[in-house]
């Protein structure tokens, strides 16, 4: 059922604003009420980039009035094959600028507010508070448990997304609904996964497509709330699968055990980002990339063990190095492969999950293991430039 529109109505459409929304004037269902109540909205993106991107540029287009960005990273080559409000000239800019630029192409008539910050538990709720609905399009657990809390405290809507590889999940937040069955990402999610046992898309990859696909739907959800038409994704998660080329939803219900959310924590210790195991492992274990090229130039005997999956190691590997995934040392599978005769140095892509398999084998015995921190991108920037990265 269709909730009460988020926002009033603007006063008035120009000569020009309804020349440009015309084919949304003339859908009854919108019309110049809908378009009107568009243009007075205000609407924050979290983050700017797989989601954001198609997010902020077809809020822009539809004629919300004002958004907001929130993000502090800047734009990347390996962004560009899914990061679409991203051109190749933006390469080293801040993200929130170059989204910008690419709104006021495609909207003059939108104003954009910058927030270039790490979003964290102290400027969530300042941030938050002026905006009528909120977008997240984050890839981390701890910014989408901070989202959802500061949502949650401010009363405030949420749009969500989340992509991986080939499939995509979008839902609608709102503990203070008007109609009463009001939900929260705790529901859904009510603790975030142990560290290192879901991979992020930078480890993990996604289908650049996928983005559009989960972003145009989460861009419909803002727009059916802040105009108050059709059946919102409030208590429902929509999944889609490209490669099957499906789509499916899934009942979320209350949890009536979820505690109820009173303030902002440390969201990083929250999720865990790297355990406890592996931070202690590290401690005193880890290498950098220069002190690796010395060992190898001087001739120290040990075994370089790549942790990262067989397709990563395809793309770019440092010299000498052997591969054995992750997976196979924490199940310990890998261990039979292991000389006792000498030392080991992991390495991964930038250094999180070698420390967990740091701590694996730690525990199993070789106490003279150690890692590389910042992996084969650390290398590669410091050790061989030549090197690709990803």
């Amino acid at each position: 059922m269709a909730l009460p529109p988020l926002v009033e109505p603007a006063a008035e459409l120009t000569k020009e604003e309804v020349a440009r929304y015309s084919r949304h004037l003339i859908i009854p269902d919108v019309g110049v009420d809908g378009q009107k109540r568009l243009k007075n909205a205000k609407v924050l993106v979290v983050g700017a980039g797989g989601l954001g991107s198609p997010a902020l540029l077809y809020l822009a287009a539809a004629g919300v009035g004002t958004l907001g960005v929130v993000d502090f990273d800047v734009v990347d080559e390996s962004n560009l094959q899914r990061q679409v409000i991203h051109g190749q000239s933006d390469v080293g800019r801040p993200k929130a600028e170059s989204a910008r630029d690419s709104v006021a192409e495609i909207n003059p008539f939108v104003k954009v507010i910058l927030h270039q910050t790490h979003l964290n538990s102290e400027n969530a709720l300042e941030i938050f508070r002026d905006y009528d609905l909120i977008l997240d399009g984050t890839d981390n657990f701890a910014t989408r448990y901070l989202v959802n809390d500061a949502a949650v405290l401010l009363g405030k809507p949420y749009v969500w997304g989340s992509i991986f590889r080939f499939e995509g999940q979008v839902s609608v937040f709102w503990e203070d609904a008007p109609d009463g069955q009001g939900l929260n990402y705790r529901d859904l999610y009510p603790e975030p996964p142990p560290p290192g046992m879901v991979p992020s898309c930078a480890e993990g990859g996604v289908l650049g497509v996928l983005c559009a696909s989960i972003g145009s739907i989460m861009v419909t959800e803002a727009i059916k709330l802040l105009t108050g038409i059709g059946d919102p994704l409030l208590g429902r998660l929509m999944v889609y699968d490209a490669l099957e080329m499906s789509y499916r939803t899934i009942k979320i219900r209350k949890d009536p055990e979820s505690p109820k959310i009173t303030e902002l924590i440390d969201y990083e210790a929250f999720c865990g980002v790297v355990s406890t195991d592996a931070q202690q492992a590290a401690a005193g274990n880890t290498i950098t990339p220069l002190e690796l090229k010395h060992k190898q130039e001087s001739g120290e005997d040990f075994l370089l063990v790549d942790v990262r999956e067989p397709h990563e190691f395809e793309i770019v590997r440092i010299p000498g190095s052997v591969l054995i995934p992750k997976d196979k040392i924490l199940s310990g599978e890998a261990f039979s492969e292991l000389p006792q005769d000498k030392p080991l140095v992991l390495h991964c892509k930038s250094g999180a999950r070698s420390a967990e398999a740091l701590a694996a084998l730690h525990k199993a015995g070789f106490k003279d293991a150690v890692h590389v921190g910042g992996g084969v991108l650390a290398w590669a920037r410091e050790v061989d430039p030549s090197l690709p990265t990803y």
